[in-house]
């Protein structure tokens, strides 16, 4: 077994082998409330944390936002979106999402496991699901949702440096977010916060102190 092989299976170990099931989510407190709260339920998604492998190298996919997107346009976000109610659950919600944005072929696609749900202060409630991707084409980014298609090495996401805070104000009240620069990419928000939970819970175990 290779060295990229043997850190997949350790990754993997350490995820949750089955989405969080609704008695756990339901008492997650979301990561900002607007004023009034919300006004119906959370709404469920999933994204992708694809660990992108090229030989013995790896990497997490990452997309730029079009500029024309209602919500979120222009930041830097994980494969994903909301279930759809003829997807099989988060995996299948994901992958699909993948495939949608990026041109990402499920075949190529292995699914490690789950991560925690994250709830926004948007009302999503988020699955991240963890992925190694063989991919036998280049990612293509659909003009409609994205800009931009990018990987950062996984080496940098196990770097604590890697990992700033990101200031921002809403309605007069500042908020922070984790924070990580990759090149000309600055990524920040829930994609950002997802990652450095993916850092804390996954990555952190494989730093030599």
């Amino acid at each position: 077994m290779s060295a990229a092989d043997e850190l997949i299976e350790r990754i993997r170990l350490r995820l949750l082998p089955t989405p969080q099931g609704a008695e756990v989510t339901a008492t997650l407190a979301p990561d900002w409330m607007p004023d009034g709260g919300f006004k119906g339920p959370p709404r469920d998604a999933a994204v992708l944390i694809a660990l992108v492998r090229r030989g013995e190298t790896l990497s997490v996919l990452y997309t730029e936002r079009s500029p024309d997107l209602r919500s979120h346009s222009g930041q830097v976000a994980f494969p994903g979106g909301k279930i759809d109610a003829g997807d099989a659950g988060p995996g299948d919600a994901a992958l699909r999402e993948a495939s949608e944005e990026v041109a990402l072929d499920r075949a190529d696609a292995r699914i490690l496991g789950y991560m925690p749900a994250y709830f926004t202060g948007s009302n999503y409630l988020i699955t991240p699901v963890v992925a190694e991707v063989t991919p036998h084409a280049d990612f293509v980014g659909n003009p409609g949702e994205v800009k931009t298609v990018f990987e950062v090495p996984l080496d940098l996401l196990m770097k604590e440096e890697s990992f700033g805070i990101f200031r921002i104000r809403r309605r007069e009240q500042e908020h922070t977010t984790w924070k990580i620069a990759h090149e000309d990419q600055v990524i920040w928000g829930i994609t950002a916060n997802l990652t450095r939970r993916f850092y804390e819970l996954v990555l952190q175990a494989e730093v030599t102190p």
